[in-house]
């Protein structure tokens, strides 16, 4: 696969699945300037894992007790 043929399937990828910014880019500290819609994407990301995670534990205790 040459490497216009590679950029054309990330690029239509990312088009399809609706992604709009790398989330690499939003997962790790960084010395470059984050915009505010970055952070605020990563605060509403770690809200819903978190959540997730709280749910997950919940049921777990349900079902372990």
């Amino acid at each position: 696969m040459s490497r216009s043929e590679q950029d054309a399937a990330i690029a239509e990828f990312m088009r399809n699945k609706g992604i709009t910014r790398c989330p690499t880019a939003c997962a790790v500290p960084t010395h470059a300037a984050v915009s505010d819609a970055d952070r605020v994407a990563l605060q509403d990301y770690n809200a819903a894992k978190e959540a997730a995670r709280l749910e997950r534990s919940k049921n777990y205790q349900l079902f372990a007790a």
